[in-house]
């Protein structure tokens, strides 16, 4: 795991005092809040329905147990006791007051975190595969040049002011669990046919009001220039993305109005001026980062655990989480394991101050202190031994965090909405809540079989709603909360925006609605191997239509 650098520390205690001062004016009245607000947003602060609302960055959604308890007693002593896990691996607090701003950076900076840009018109956080390092199909481990994109992005002196936000995402394998595809740049490492390590790079990805697909601006960029390359990509959209409409302004929009051949040419002569320079990275530059990420001495276990499988034997709910919340890990006689924050009815992403604090005492004691935010806004334990997943899972189940749902349809993604957003049009926590009690049977839930619901509570799409098998788009008609559907979406390696099916429900049809689609997959489906991602594209929405809307 990436420890500070003498310049990392300087860096953050620096912005800390920085932004200490701010504050303090803002609290005497020395500056207005319109004054504060570019302050604030370069800091991971803004201001909500009701209180403002920090944001904690957690680069490539790495945390150790000692982060995981310095995030649980911020929650405790200046939040609600709660924090909320994002879909940028990220954690923000809703309710902090604004004169405890600068406590809280300070005692983030004491444990190697900080807010900084995770808002803005910047380079935001860079997200990477959840299992990374763990995963028994990586090509190679996407944190090392994550954590490179991290070091080089920040506070960069021409990309701090970019015409909108800016994200990154990089996956280290075929199957891409990072949603590379509707990011701004998507990154997936690859190895050619000498065993070189390069990137696949893809351009223009995102959802919001103009949901669009990221294309491939070079099947393979050579290790050494990925920074020189990314460079490159930033230099003509600082120069060229729109700065005149902010609805026009992302890197999606200038690769859709410039056309794919044109931006690739403008990249490509970019890159030829300044390839071979200063941003190439040197091979022990790159071996000293990856170092900090090496793989755990893992004790040698045997394949196949006796105690594991017996444990699933006698226990029908242990095996349910078993089968439902374990990834195929590299090493013989280890898995990795989800920790579900979608308890049934509860808040997606929400755990309070003492659930953090089992999950880092877990992770010292059984997951080589090493916990991960999934951009499914859950918990991953990358490193468990198979022997040890019974003890971890007791404890998890005393505490509320032993759902066995990853990948089933009550892992609901869902925005904060209109509960805490000031850029919201409906709610989206309740519908969430309401979703997963009414289909949240166990048994029920693995008839259906892998199936994602993502929920947004207005167009910006925090809830990654155009990327869901089924989505759902709150939206404000009249002064009444409409919720429109769309089926189909899909955020991995066979990306898709999902399709908008008919008019939208009243928060009293909504969960109606879902389970109407839900249904009708069940009664179609060619088999119970066939997901309902298949199905829909094997037979298209006319079935689902109908059932929704009559002939």
């Amino acid at each position: 795991m990436y420890r500070y650098d003498e310049f990392d520390a300087a860096f953050v205690h620096e912005r800390v005092a920085q932004f200490s001062d701010q504050v303090v004016r803002r609290v005497a009245g020395d500056m207005t809040e319109e004054e504060f607000r570019p302050h604030r947003l370069m800091n991971g602060l803004y201001l909500q329905l009701h209180a403002y609302m920090l944001r904690v960055a957690i680069p490539y959604g790495t945390l150790s147990s000692r982060q995981l308890r310095k995030l649980g007693r911020i929650a405790r002593v200046y939040d609600k006791g709660f924090g909320h896990f994002t879909t940028r691996q990220n954690i923000q607090y809703n309710w902090p007051a604004l004169k405890d701003i600068p406590a809280i950076l300070g005692e983030l900076a004491e444990v190697e975190m900080h807010a900084i840009q995770t808002s803005g018109n910047c380079i935001r956080n860079v997200t990477a595969d959840h299992f990374a390092g763990a995963a028994r199909d990586e090509v190679a481990d996407p944190r090392p040049y994550a954590e490179i994109l991290r070091q080089w992005s920040s506070i960069h002196p021409e990309f701090s002011f970019l015409p909108r936000k800016f994200k990154i995402a990089v996956t280290g394998a075929a199957h891409d669990r990072a949603a590379i595809r509707v990011h701004d740049i998507g990154l997936e490492v690859r190895r050619n046919e000498a065993g070189e390590i390069g990137f696949r790079v893809l351009v223009g990805g995102g959802q919001g009001r103009t949901p669009m697909l990221a294309r491939e601006v070079n099947a393979f960029v050579p290790e050494k220039d990925l920074l020189a390359y990314i460079d490159a990509i930033m230099r003509v959209y600082n120069l060229y993305g729109r700065r005149d409409n902010k609805y026009k302004a992302r890197i999606k929009i200038l690769v859709h109005e410039t056309g794919l051949d044109e931006l690739k040419r403008q990249i490509e002569a970019e890159f030829e001026a300044i390839k071979d320079g200063v941003l190439t990275l040197p091979a022990d530059e790159v071996e000293r980062i990856e170092a900090y990420f090496a793989p755990p001495v893992f004790p040698e276990r045997p394949a196949a655990s006796a105690s594991f499988e017996a444990a699933r034997a006698a226990d029908r709910e242990f095996d349910r989480f078993a089968r439902v919340n374990l990834h195929p890990h590299k090493t013989p006689g280890y898995t990795s394991l989800t920790i579900s924050l979608k308890p049934i009815g509860g808040i997606p992403g929400d755990a309070s101050a003492d659930q953090m604090d089992v999950v880092a005492d877990l992770a010292e004691r059984y997951a080589f202190d090493e916990i991960r935010v999934s951009h499914e806004q859950n918990l991953v334990f990358p490193h468990v031994a198979l022997d040890d997943v019974h003890a971890v899972w007791s404890v998890l189940k005393e505490h509320g965090l032993a759902t066995a749902n990853a990948g089933l349809v009550t892992d609901i993604i869902a925005c904060p909405g209109l509960d805490y957003c000031a850029l919201a049009n409906a709610r989206s926590i309740p519908v969430a809540s309401r979703i997963s009690e009414r289909l949240g049977d166990p048994d029920r839930q693995e008839a259906i079989g892998p199936l994602s619901i993502k929920i947004s509570g207005c167009i910006n799409a925090c809830g990654h709603h155009h990327v869901g098998h089924i989505g759902i788009l709150g939206v404000d008609k009249k002064g009444v909360e409409v919720y429109q559907l769309t089926l189909g979406g899909s955020p991995d390696e066979t990306a898709a925006i999902g399709e908008i099916v008919g008019p939208g429900f009243d928060s009293d049809q909504i969960v109606d609605a879902v389970e109407t689609v839900v249904d009708t997959y069940l009664k179609l489906r060619s088999s119970p191997d066939e997901t309902f991602l298949a199905a829909y594209r094997r037979v298209g929405e006319a079935p689902f239509k109908e059932a929704l809307y009559g002939a």
